[in-house]
Parts: C-alpha cells; sequence; structure tokens
C-alpha cells in the first residue's frame, strides 16, 4: 500500500509543483487533511509550501539532508517513534546529526523541560520554533553535508556535568568495532557525545547493519541499546547480543505483509525473546 506522502512526493517530482485542491481530488481526501500532510512534510524539508500547494526543496547545499530524510522515511519514523519512549520530562539529552535523530525530535515536540545538546543546526531551530526545550550547540565548523557542526576534538563537553541519553545515527556497525562513522570529524564529535552521556542509543535503520564505515566513535561496551528496524537479521542481533546490548527491532506497518515486534537482551543473562505478531490484510 502506498502511503499518501508518497503519492504527493510522486506528484511534485512528475509535475514539478502541486495544489491542494488538485491533491484532495485525486487521493480522496479534504483539503484540510492535504494541508496538513503538506505542512509535515515543509517540517522534514521534503518540500517547500507555497500558497495553496508546495514546490520542490531547495536542492544544492540542502539536498543531502534533504535526501537523507526521504530514505527509508518509513523505518526512521517507526524507530524514532519507539526511542521517543526513552526519554522523559526534564530529561538532559543529546541528538547528533543524523536523520533519524531529527525524526526524533519531531516526536519529542510536546515534552516539557528537555535540554538538548545537538551539533545540528536543522534540529537546534525547530526545537527552538517548536517546543520549550533548552537547546545547546557545541561549537565547531559547519558541515553542509550534516547540516551541522563538528569539532577537531572531543573535549566541547567535558566538565559541564553529565547527559542523560545520547541518541546517535550510525553509518556502519559491528561488535569487535562498536558504532561507526565514514568521516573523521563526524565521528569525533559524536565521540564527544557519547562521552559526555550515560546512556547511548543507536538508532538507524535496518539497512546500516551491512553498512561500510571507518571511523569508531563508540565502542560496543559504551553502548546501551540498537533501536533499527524488523529487517534486521537474527544474526545481526545475536552477534551483538554477545556482546552484551540490547537489540530492538521495532515493526514496519506494510499493507501486505506480517509485522511483529522482537527485543533482544543480553544484559544481566541469557537473552530473552518476545515476539508479536498481527497480520495486516
Amino acid at each position: 500500500m502506498v502511503s499518501r506522502d508518497s503519492r504527493i512526493l510522486d506528484a511534485l517530482d512528475q509535475h514539478g509543483t502541486v495544489q491542494v485542491a488538485d491533491l484532495a481530488r485525486d487521493l480522496g481526501v479534504s483539503e484540510v487533511t492535504i494541508r496538513k500532510d503538506l505542512d509535515a512534510l515543509a517540517e522534514r524539508d521534503l518540500l517547500r509550501r507555497t500558497r495553496g500547494g508546495a514546490l520542490p526543496p531547495v536542492r544544492g547545499d540542502e539536498g543531502a539532508f534533504t535526501d537523507r530524510m526521504r530514505r527509508e522515511d518509513a523505518a526512521k519514523r517507526a524507530i524514532a517513534a519507539h526511542a521517543a519512549a526513552l526519554v522523559e520530562d526534564g530529561d538532559v539529552i543529546a541528538l547528533d546529526t543524523s536523520s533519524t535523530a531529527h525524526f526524533l525530535a519531531l516526536e519529542l515536540l510536546t515534552r516539557t523541560g528537555l535540554v538538548v545538546v545537538t551539533q545540528s543546526l536543522r534540529t537546534a531551530m525547530l526545537l527552538m520554533d517548536r517546543s520549550d526545550a533548552s537547546v545547546i550547540v557545541p561549537g565547531g565548523t559547519l558541515r553542509r553535508e550534516s547540516s551541522g557542526l563538528v569539532s577537531p576534538s572531543t573535549d566541547a563537553l567535558v566538565g559541564r556535568g553529565r547527559i542523560d541519553k545520547a541518541f546517535v545515527g550510525v553509518v556502519g556497525l559491528s561488535p569487535e568495532r562498536g558504532l561507526l562513522e565514514l568521516a573523521t570529524d563526524e565521528a569525533v564529535s559524536k565521540q564527544g557525545l557519547v562521552e559526555a552521556s550515560n546512556e547511548v542509543h543507536a538508532l538507524f535503520d535496518s539497512s546500516k547493519t551491512t553498512g561500510f564505515a571507518l571511523h569508531s566513535f563508540a565502542s560496543a561496551d559504551r553502548v546501551t541499546s540498537l533501536i533499527t528496524d524488523a529487517r534486521a537479521s537474527d544474526d545481526f542481533a545475536d552477534e551483538w547480543e554477545a556482546a552484551g546490548v540490547r537489540v530492538t527491532r521495532v515493526p514496519l506497518v506494510d499493507g501486505t505483509q506480517t509485522t511483529g515486534t522482537e527485543s533482544v537482551s543480553a544484559r544481566g543473562g541469557r537473552a530473552s525473546r518476545r515476539l508479536t505478531q498481527k497480520e495486516h490484510r
């Protein structure tokens, strides 16, 4: 089943512009619903709102982030919704420059009293405009590919207190090397977040389980949990279970598939698995 968001974006790709009235007619929903859809897509930088419709997002330097937000977006939304349950009002959290962390920020807009440390300029602006969170942006050099600030050292947060929970994306990962990034400066900046945090939760879609990357920013013994989607393999979960890291595979709802939730926890003894399945027809 193709989602309404996908159909809107497909129409935008095909025609170069879309109008609220036309989309409402073609998709069989109200204009109010379409306006809400377009506003939500604009928040994710997947289009630009205009009076009565929308245009494609500005490309160039912004294209990399926009493309990441669109890639595997259903999985990232599901992962972010699950991770949001780990955040309580008043927490001090860290969000890196990953697109999945930005989806998590969208889930946290109604939380109260958060203190958020983030290197992502887009996430910082979102939280400043739409929430009551106190936002801290460590200094550094702007990296256009991630729309974030990176630092050549890991000590920007040293001696400034502890972060309750860090939520980070990955390019690749392995129990031997831990959480991995491809760019050195991104890895160094993420290492600073990890070292200042009591808990480290990695958020990533299942394609990253076979990803290739060079630079470790968190060893396996510093990782509290991995949160990915249900397409991640049993072998992947078992390898991380053996390293003592909890793995949660979040279900993806598909109109033609059976979906389930599986959580693997190895802390404190033998792993336990629970699987609940519901068939969607």
